[in-house]
């Protein structure tokens, strides 16, 4: 649940084999040591809200997760693995008190 409404944002990232705190950091933009939370999707998305979303990303992408990064105004991205190996999905923020 967040405090604001942010637009979400297609994400493509390539040629990445695991998604590490050290890469997430690099994203976003959040120092390094900072909280990493990982999320089922549909545990950091509603299916009333955002039921379509949550089944186009968990029909279409390998082990999607949600990770928050930070604390109070995070950056948040649901990701998974396209058939191809591609990483793909969503990002937003959050904000949190």
């Amino acid at each position: 649940m967040s405090e604001s409404d942010y637009p979400f944002e297609l994400i493509q990232w390539e040629g990445l084999t695991d998604l590490t705190p050290e890469f997430l950091y690099r994203v976003s933009g959040e120092p390094a040591g900072c909280p990493v939370q990982e999320l089922e999707v549909r545990d950091f998305l509603t299916a009333g809200q955002y039921g379509r979303l949550v089944d186009v990303i968990t029909e279409n992408l390998v082990k999607p997760k949600a990770y928050k990064v930070g604390r109070i105004n995070m950056p948040v991205y649901v990701v998974g693995r396209s058939a191809g190996g591609t990483w793909l999905g969503v990002s937003t923020r959050v904000v949190q008190t």
